[in-house]
């Protein structure tokens, strides 16, 4: 017979502890009994919900059980059940993005774009032993006081500019919030920001030693604090969470070495020679590969003999495959699998307001290079329009005087200063399937300008050589206009 209970679901832990206080009850209430109870299945003839019963009766049993399978036997996953949810409060945005590099967690982070945000910031302990906190303050001050006259001056650029949206007050908070989202540029990485987490304490663990081990005070404080905050909750799932010589070591000495392998003149000669996206390598032959893997998942016959018959397709049997893929999507129906077996591979110089957005597509390979000022900035075209791009590339100039300084005194913390305008290089790679996702997200209309052409471009670039792959790649504004054409008679 079948049964399908409600083993658990998020509680706010505030709640948790009144009802624990309440209540006497003298037992710890912690997830790792759902973690011990599910380990137990696999070996044990009871069912699952008395499995759970037994490990709430018992938990220090509980917790040996988990030691012993996850840390002994090695069994990480079972760890993945204890889920916790996580408030992270007063951290900065350039902290955040080595936070949000953690593929299997999630997180909902305060916006810029909707925001407007105070004059709060974080000042790096590296800035302050290197005495150089005035500096630092003053030039953060004035980042951000350009960013509060840049909005009010944007502002009704933005009503003016839209007058039939403007005409209906329900729609006040949007026009503002396109106002917030250009003004934004102007702020530095050293913004303080807030986000809601969700992480199983697998990733967890990974993260407080990951953290630990980065040259940012402020990133090893953050671990420390986040092993404060669980470590009482589910100890017999937590225990590596010292920095390891490994993550400690390993990207700073490859650094160097890269610093010898490459050149310094061929550096000094590229330093003009980028674009702001390059797909530089994809799968050969996409459109046959990507048909390969739907008749190998739509058929019982071997995979090379599949490969060898997409080869043998012909124009026309190739356009009736790929129509048969795509006729029934709807807006919201994720593409086929197969389409995974299509990779591809760009090179990005996108904005940190940019990257931002970028950096949430976390099933993607992304690789980011430090902040660099010669990579120039991204300056909202709006800022043109209102006549202020003089004064903001003003402010960035000095942005940038003070970031050579502080670099030279403080070099891990000089990007704090640098502003969500300056630009970093990315290698991203993902497959056909994600790129559909991404485009449907961020190509679409509604999608923030600056990522949004990157991402037409990706997809520009991208169809040329996997014209029939993509052929339904679009942003959600578009997906009925693109099918109605590829299906004339749906």
């Amino acid at each position: 017979m079948m049964k399908v209970l409600l083993a658990g679901c998020n509680v706010d832990y505030d709640l948790i502890r009144e009802l624990h206080e309440k209540s006497g009850l003298k037992q710890d209430i912690t997830p790792e009994t759902i973690s011990a109870a599910y380990a137990r299945i696999s070996r044990s003839p009871r069912s699952v919900d008395q499995l759970r019963v037994d490990a709430r009766a018992e938990v220090e049993k509980a917790r040996r059980s988990n030691r012993n399978i996850v840390f002994e036997m090695g069994h990480s996953s079972v760890a993945e059940h204890a889920v916790f949810n996580i408030d992270v409060i007063g951290v900065s945005r350039l902290l955040v993005e080595e936070i949000e590099k953690f593929r299997l967690c999630s997180y909902t982070e305060k916006s810029q774009r909707y925001v407007l945000f105070d004059r709060d910031f974080v000042v790096p302990e590296e800035i302050v032993r290197a005495g150089m906190r005035e500096e630092f303050v003053e030039t953060i001050r004035l980042q951000n006081d350009f960013y509060h006259d840049l909005y009010e001056r944007l502002r009704p650029h933005v009503f003016e500019k839209n007058p039939e949206l403007a005409a209906n007050p329900a729609n006040r908070s949007l026009l503002e919030g396109w106002a917030k989202e250009d003004a934004r540029y102007a702020i530095a990485l050293a913004t303080q920001t807030q986000l809601g987490m969700t992480v199983n304490a697998r990733n967890l663990e990974l993260m407080l030693r990951r953290l630990a081990s980065l040259p940012l005070a402020e990133a090893r404080l953050f671990s420390e604090k986040l092993y404060a905050a669980t470590r009482e909750i589910a100890p017999s799932l937590i225990r590596y969470t010292q920095a390891t010589d490994y993550d400690r070591l390993t990207r700073p000495r490859l650094r160097t070495m890269a610093g010898i392998l490459l050149e310094k003149r061929q550096v000094k000669a590229d330093r003009e020679k980028f674009t702001d996206v390059r797909l530089v390598s994809a799968t050969p032959g996409a459109d046959r590969q990507a048909a390969a893997a739907v008749l190998f998942a739509s058929s019982s016959q071997s995979y090379g003999r599949c490969q060898r018959r997409a080869a043998r397709l012909s124009p026309r049997e190739m356009k009736g495959l790929f129509q048969t893929v795509f006729e029934n999507m709807q807006l919201y129906d994720a593409a086929l699998r197969e389409l995974e077996n299509v990779d591809l591979r760009y090179e990005l110089t996108v904005s940190a307001s940019c990257f931002a957005q970028l950096k949430r597509h976390r099933m993607a390979t992304i690789i980011a290079q430090d902040y660099a000022p010669r990579l120039g900035v991204t300056v909202p075209p709006s800022v043109r329009l209102v006549g202020r791009q003089k004064e903001f590339m003003a402010l960035m100039r000095q942005t940038e005087k003070r970031y050579d300084r502080i670099l030279e005194k403080a070099p891990q913390a000089a990007a704090y200063l640098l502003t969500n305008a300056h630009r970093r290089r990315v290698l991203m790679k993902f497959n056909a399937r994600e790129l559909y996702h991404l485009s449907r997200l961020r190509a679409d209309a509604h999608a923030q300008w600056d990522i949004r052409n990157l991402s037409e471009s990706m997809l520009r670039q991208a169809r040329r050589l996997m014209p029939l792959t993509l052929m339904m790649a679009c942003g959600k504004d578009g997906f009925a206009a693109l099918h109605k054409k590829a299906f004339p008679g749906k």
